[in-house]
Order: structure tokens, then sequence, then C-alpha cells
């Protein structure tokens, strides 16, 4: 697209339709009365002609499936609707990042409502690690506990759940993660993406499943006519369940839109004292978007579980005292700021080392002095700066190394992860296609990096050879307008698995540029007619795109990016930009 076989950051640019896609989109627009760019958006993202009208409108009444269809809710359901009835203390345990953090505020929320008090534990990421541990189960027998729920991991917690059932607690786990062929003892482990589970729900995050595990426990109590009080409103939760959607990067189709388009909705009510505390914190203004979510709300509440108390997420979102919870938020946004200049520092050491080593399949950097919080962030960073997937350990004064890791797409480095850790090479990994963590010897790291180099080294040269930047169509700052965007919003929320529309904007003048916050390049670009429009490119000063931005005022380049509403003036359009190519080296290579 316009010539441009390599941008700023590396890329071929492409046309998302072809002539078919194109001729989609032209049926669409015109069979349902909608502008052509929401004919483009919606052909783009593969929406039959015929489903127009349910995409644009999900509804959870139209896609919320019987819960009864995932294995083992059922009984986790009446296994809950007994420890209600016989008021048993219930322990929660939940992964500290935003899904765990979410699914625990869903659950706790909901027993609540019931006439419980559930004691809460969420692991310490540096002191326990993911998933339960043999002393959090210990301290659930030692305070009464009869019932423990697990939520966003206990699928492979073999050793902690046998802990438990000699200590005699019943155990439900609630989870999303890959599940292996032996399953630890539990009355119940709900999890769609476990081998016998037919369900179709595994793109379900773990406040997805919990969510639905809310459902199914008040039909068993609506059956017994055994509701303590007036039956909980499930419908107030649904903002979290966005949330947790949004930040744990889950495909958003089908159910997972629904939940999100119905959250966002709820979100705006401010009904959650605790989300509201935060989103005045982050300074967010106007109603929520899965931008907001995932870039603003979402990286606040990690802060916690990276660099602070793990439990301050789930406390925030599971409390009613809007007091506790702007000081909670306050803390967080506090500890986001100090994460923010953790990952700085980290980053530009592992940037250095990049520069200085040969290029492999897979990007590894590990270091002594880095926090073990910031490293999956420092991984997110260097696969958007190398294009390929990304490890980064820390490691601590024995030698023991945590690491994390991202993927690109076509990349399943979590199956390359557990495949290390069948060799031996690793003390123990698993994760997702896209993400994965690790914990390895210090003197196994480069026997893992040749492991991981003969494994993906064909399937990431595939995957970068096929890189390319896909568009939307083109457009002038002059017809970007609010109204535009409200209308491709209509195809939203966007997400993993539904991506948000990029737009070009052919040789658009660079009016103004200078660096803002975290490096961010703000600029002001000018069309040709004079339309006028802000852009921002989100920490690219110290990378090729944002250099050439600053270098260049006054120049004329063409620009490509997501619109949206500007995050403290809604009224106001801005372009998040994305990449950048020089019109005059592209027009030479099509000469």
């Amino acid at each position: 697209m316009l010539g441009v076989s390599r941008s700023l950051t590396g890329r071929r640019w492409l046309a998302r339709l072809d002539d078919r896609g194109t001729a989609e989109a032209t049926a669409i627009s015109q069979r349902h009365g909608l502008p052509d760019v929401m004919g483009r958006v919606l052909a783009g993202r593969s929406v039959p002609l015929d489903a127009v009208d349910s995409f644009l409108a999900p509804t959870l009444r139209d896609l919320m499936p019987d819960p009864a269809v995932v294995t083992g809710m059922v009984a986790a359901a009446e296994r809950l609707a007994d420890a209600v009835a016989r008021r048993e203390t219930v322990g929660v345990l939940a992964d500290y990042d935003v899904d765990g953090a979410t699914s625990a505020a869903i659950l706790v929320r909901h027993l609540r409502a019931l006439g419980l008090d559930p004691l809460l534990h969420i692991p310490d990421r540096s002191t326990e690690g993911y998933g339960v541990s043999n002393a959090a189960v210990e301290r659930f027998a030692e305070a009464g506990v009869r019932l423990m729920v697990t939520l966003d991991c206990g699928t492979s917690s073999h050793e902690a759940l046998e802990i438990a059932a000699r200590r005699g607690l019943d155990v439900v786990v609630v989870d999303h993660h890959p599940a292996g062929e032996r399953l630890p003892p539990a009355v119940a482990i709900v999890n769609p993406n476990r081998q016998d589970d037919l369900s179709g729900l595994g793109h379900l995050a773990a406040c997805g499943v919990t969510f639905l595990l809310s459902v199914a426990l008040n039909r068993v109590l609506r059956a017994r006519r055994a509701f303590p009080g007036r039956e909980p409103d499930l419908m107030s939760l649904v903002d979290l369940v966005a949330l947790g959607t949004v930040c744990d990067v889950v495909p958003l189709k089908g159910l997972n839109r629904a939940f999100v388009a119905r959250g966002l909705e709820v979100m705006r009510r401010r009904g959650n004292p605790g989300l509201a505390a935060l989103a005045d914190a982050a300074r967010l203004t106007g109603a929520p978007t899965p931008y907001h979510l995932g870039f603003l709300i979402g990286p606040r509440i990690n802060a916690g579980g990276r660099i602070g108390d793990s439990a301050l997420g789930s406390r925030l979102l599971s409390s009613d005292d809007a007091a506790l919870a702007a000081t909670i938020a306050a803390e967080l946004d506090a500890l986001n700021r100090a994460r923010q200049d953790i990952e700085a520092a980290a980053l530009a050491q592992a940037d250095a080392m990049i520069a200085l080593a040969p290029e492999r399949a897979v990007a590894l950097v590990f270091d002594e002095g880095w926090h073990p919080g910031v490293v999956g962030l420092v991984a997110a960073r260097l696969k958007e700066r190398t294009g390929r997937p990304a490890i980064a350990i820390a490691l601590d004064p024995e030698g023991r190394g945590t690491g994390s890791g991202r993927s690109v797409t076509g990349v399943d480095l979590g199956a390359a992860i557990r495949a290390a850790a069948d060799e031996g090479l690793i003390l123990k990994g698993g994760g997702h296609a896209m993400a994965a963590g690790l914990t390895v010897a210090k003197d196994r790291i480069a026997d893992l990096e040749a492991f991981l180099d003969e494994r993906l080294a064909a399937s990431v040269a595939a995957a970068r050879a096929s890189d390319g930047l896909k568009l939307d169509g083109a457009m002038t700052a002059s017809g970007a307008n609010r109204a535009l965007v409200d209308t491709i919003e209509r195809a939203g929320p966007y997400g993993a698995g539904h991506p948000e529309p990029v737009f070009v904007f052919p040789a658009h003048r660079i009016a103004d540029v200078r660096v803002v916050g975290q490096g961010h390049v703000k600029t002001s670009i000018v069309a040709g007619d004079g339309g006028r429009m802000d852009a921002i490119a989100f920490r690219a000063a110290d990378r090729d795109l944002g250099r050439a931005l600053l270098a260049a005022k006054g120049e004329s380049f063409h620009f490509a990016g997501a619109l949206g509403p500007d995050i403290f003036d809604p009224a106001r359009v801005t372009l998040r930009i994305v990449d950048a190519a020089d019109p005059r080296q592209a027009a030479s290579r099509i000469a």
C-alpha cells in the first residue's frame, strides 16, 4: 500500500482487503445502509453479510451458554451452594495478574452477597510464584477453611492440592490454562481447556469462567429455593469480566466480545468504587474503551503484583468502601510510576544486550539486577522492537532465574517452553502460544537458548517473512472526526483476535513534534487541504519511528494508526501512530 515495502518499523504495508474483500465490503455497506468505512472494517474481520446486524449488537442474552456445558461446572456450583447453606469458611486463592484479581473480585463479591465472608489469598510473585503453594494450603487449613476455590490457577498444582486433600479441604479449581492428561485431586476442575471438555469455550479468560460459575451457583440456589436473601445481581459484575478479558489478551470473539461490550456499559456507571477510583487515578475522562482498560487501568492493577503487594488489585476491586478504594488506587498509581522507572532501566540494559548479541530465533536476555516483576514487560517490549519472540530472565543471588516470554503470531512459545521442561533444561515452565513463564538455573540458560533456536528457527523465519502491517483504508485529517470514530467503534470492542482498525494518512506534514511523558512522541499532522489533527506514538522516542519523526518537523510522512477519542478530552480525536513511512522512499521503490 502506497508503495511502502519497508516502513520506519521495518514492515511492509498491506491492504487488509483484496478485490474479493472489497466487493464484500461494498455489499455489506449497501445491504445494511452502513458507511463505506464500516463495510471495510466488517469485511476485514470476516463478518458474514447475513450476520452484520447481530454482530453490531452483541448481547449476553444471545451469546451466554448454559454453564453446565463446561466440564465440572455443575459439581462446582453444587459444592459452593452447600458452602452457602452451611455458612462454611471459603478460601479464595487467585493469581496476581488482572485476570486473577478480577476473578477474585467477582467470586468474593458474589459470596458476600450470599452471606459468606470468604478469606482471600493472592500469592506473592517473588516468594510464592505462580499457582497454589503448599504454604497457602496450610494457612487456609489452619484458618478453618472447608472449601478452597482457586482462580486462574490450580490445574497444574498437583502437590499443593494433594496436601489440601490430606488436610480435609475440598477444592474447586476455576482456570483456563492448558491442562495435561493427569489432573490434581479436586471436587471439580472447571477449565474449558482441560482435554475432556467439549464446551468450545477455551477462549474465555478465567474471569469469564468465574462469571459462568456465579451464574451456575445462582441457578442451583434458585432451584433449591435457598437464597439467604435477595438473589445477587450478577450483571453488576460484568465490568470486572470486561477488564480481565481485555487485560488477559484472549480473543475478543463470541461471548468474550459480548462480555466486553456489556461490561464497558456497566463500567460507565461507576458502580464499582475500586474501578472508579482507579479511573480517577489514571486521569481517565469520558467513556472507557478497551484501550483504556489495557493500557491505563490494567497496568496499575498489575503494578501491585509486580513490585508491591500482590493483593492490592483484588482488594481494590472487591471493596465497597470509597475511601479505602481511593487510598489503594493512589498506592497502585504510585507503584505503577515506580514500575515504569524500573522497567525503563531494565529495558535499556536489555537493548544493549540484544545489540551486542548475534540474532537468534528468540531474543533472550538475563541479568542479576532485574526485578522479577518486570521481566514480562521487558520481554513484551523486546518482542515489539525485534519482531521475534523474546524472553527476559531475572536472576536471584543463588543463580535461579525467573523468566517471562512473549511471542509473535505463528510461533508457539508456550509449547516450546513446555518441551524445554520435559527435556530437563528448565526447572519448570509453561504458558500459551503468545506468552510463557519459566524458572531456570543460570548455568542452563545457554542450553535453553540453543534449544529454542533449533526448535523455533523455522517458524520464526516464516512469521517474519509474512510480517506486514494490514491497513483498513486511507483517509485524511479533515475526515477524522468524532462521528467517524463513533461509527468505527460500533464494530468493536476491538482487541486480540478482533484487531482495531488501522488507517493510513498519506503525505501529512508534521506541524510540530515533541517528547512527552514516558518517551512518547506527540505531534500534529496537517493534510494537503489544511485539515489538522493531533497524533501520538507511544514509547517511541528512543526507537527508529520516534527518532525519525522528531527530526522531521515541517516534512511530510505517510502515517498509519488507529483513531480514538483523546484520553483527556474525549470530544477531540487523536491518531495513535503505529507506523510511518517517508513518501520519497516509497516513491523511489515504486519507480
